[in-house]
C-alpha cells in the first residue's frame, strides 16, 4: 500500500476521515466472517486504497463501491484492473439512490461491508435504515467507541437511543478488534468490526413515529429519570406500565430494555 500512494503521490485528506487498512490478514478476515458468497451483492462505502474492495470481490457476486474522493480513481482503477465484477462510483453514499443503483443487479443477499470514516458511521446507517434498503446484513469497522456503543446492553454507559433504535431493527454483535497499527495513517484509536444482522422476527411497534419519538425523549438528558425526560406524556400511564417490571419514574432510561420501550410506547398509542 506505501508503494501505491508513493506511485501516485496520494495525500491523505482529514476532511473524509481517511485511514486505509493495511493489514491483510484483517482484511481476509472481514470479507471471510461477512459471509458473503456467489449470490451476493456487496455494496462498500467508501474504497479507500480498494485493499477490501479486491477481497470482497472475489467472495461476492458483485461489489457496487462508492468512493467520494476521485483523486484516488487512478489507485482504484489499477488496483481493480483485472476484477470485472465490481462497479465503483465516484459520488458521495449519502447523496446517492442506492436503491436504484442496485436495481440492475441479480443477488439473492444484499450485503454492506465497510471500514467506515469515524465522522460519519451514523449518517450512513440512518441513510441505509431511512431509504428501506432491503439489506440482509451490514458488517462495518468503526471506531471502538462507537461499536460499543452499538451493541450495549441495558444499564451500561455506552447504552443510549442509538443503542436502542439499532437494535430494533438488527441483531448486533462485535466479531474482530482492530488495533489502531493496522492502518496508514495511524489514527487515535482503535477500531472495531460489527456485524449488524436484519431481525427475523421484528418487533411488534403500533406507532413507529411514537415509539421513536418516546426514546429520543427519554433519553434527552442522560442523568435524568424519566419523569424529568418525559414530563409531556401521561406520567400516571407510563408508571403504571413500569409498575410491571417492579420500576417506577425514577428510572433513567439506560435502564429499559427495548421491550419495555415498546411495552410503554404502544400502551400511550392506545390513548391517540
Amino acid at each position: 500500500m506505501k508503494e501505491i500512494i508513493e506511485k501516485y503521490d496520494f495525500k491523505f485528506k482529514k476532511k473524509y476521515g481517511q485511514n486505509f487498512l493495511k493489514d491483510k490478514n484483517i482484511l481476509e478476515s472481514i470479507a471471510l466472517k461477512s459471509e458473503i458468497d456467489k449470490d451476493t451483492l456487496v455494496i462498500e462505502i467508501g474504497v479507500g486504497a480498494a485493499s477490501l474492495t479486491n477481497y470482497l470481490s472475489l467472495y461476492s457476486k458483485n461489489v457496487l463501491a462508492y468512493e467520494i474522493d476521485e483523486t484516488l480513481k487512478p489507485i482504484i482503477e489499477e488496483e481493480l484492473k483485472d476484477k470485472n465484477n465490481v462497479e465503483v462510483k465516484y459520488i458521495d453514499f449519502l447523496e446517492s439512490n442506492v436503491v436504484e443503483d442496485i436495481k440492475k443487479y441479480e443477488y439473492s443477499k444484499l450485503y454492506v461491508v465497510a471500514n467506515l470514516p469515524y465522522y460519519i458511521t451514523t449518517p450512513i446507517i440512518e441513510k441505509i435504515i431511512n431509504d428501506k434498503l432491503d439489506v440482509d446484513k451490514i458488517v462495518i469497522m468503526v471506531q471502538k467507541e462507537v461499536g460499543d456503543r452499538f451493541s450495549a446492553k441495558p444499564s451500561s454507559k455506552e447504552y443510549n437511543s442509538l443503542t436502542v433504535f439499532l437494535n430494533y431493527y438488527f441483531d448486533i454483535k462485535k466479531i474482530i478488534n482492530v488495533s489502531r497499527n493496522c492502518f496508514i495513517p495511524v489514527p487515535n484509536v482503535d477500531s472495531v468490526v460489527i456485524e449488524m444482522k436484519r431481525k427475523k422476527d421484528k418487533y411488534i411497534v403500533n406507532n413507529e413515529e411514537l415509539f421513536f419519538k418516546l426514546v429520543r425523549d427519554s433519553f434527552k438528558y442522560k442523568r435524568k429519570n424519566l419523569r424529568n425526560n418525559l414530563k409531556g406524556y401521561n406520567l400516571d400511564k407510563i408508571n403504571k406500565i413500569l409498575s410491571k417490571y417492579n420500576l417506577d419514574l425514577t428510572v433513567r432510561a439506560e435502564n429499559l430494555t427495548i421491550e419495555q420501550f415498546i411495552d410503554i410506547s404502544n400502551k400511550l398509542n392506545e390513548e391517540q
